[in-house]
């Protein structure tokens, strides 16, 4: 799996770069039987949507996971940015279990 980062009014410290790899990263496990030559791409974009807010909802990740057929993504907002990466990989993860289970219905 190819993971592309992206940022917003945000500096990606090699600590956040790392974080997403290993979080994101983890989801390689459940994708494996799609992935024939690593084509699976997974566009990452986290963003601080304001700059003068000290608190709430500022940080914003969203996770576009490019299948053969399919586009999974998921979005989510919070106050710390590694909260909202934890989100998008367990949002991603609920729709790679649905698009499995679709996949298996099909074959069947």
């Amino acid at each position: 799996m190819n993971i592309i980062i992206h940022s917003k009014n945000l500096d990606i410290t090699p600590s956040i770069r790392e974080y997403v790899e290993i979080k994101i990263g983890s989801l390689d496990h459940f994708l494996q039987r799609f992935e024939t030559q690593g084509e699976i791409k997974t566009e990452i974009e986290i963003a601080r949507t304001t700059k003068h807010h000290k608190s709430g909802d500022v940080f914003y990740a969203e996770a576009n996971l490019h299948l053969l057929k399919k586009i999974l993504r998921a979005e989510h907002y919070d106050s710390d940015i590694r909260i909202a990466i934890d989100e998008i990989k367990n949002k991603l993860y609920l729709e790679i279990t649905k698009y499995k289970e679709l996949s298996i219905d099909h074959l069947r």
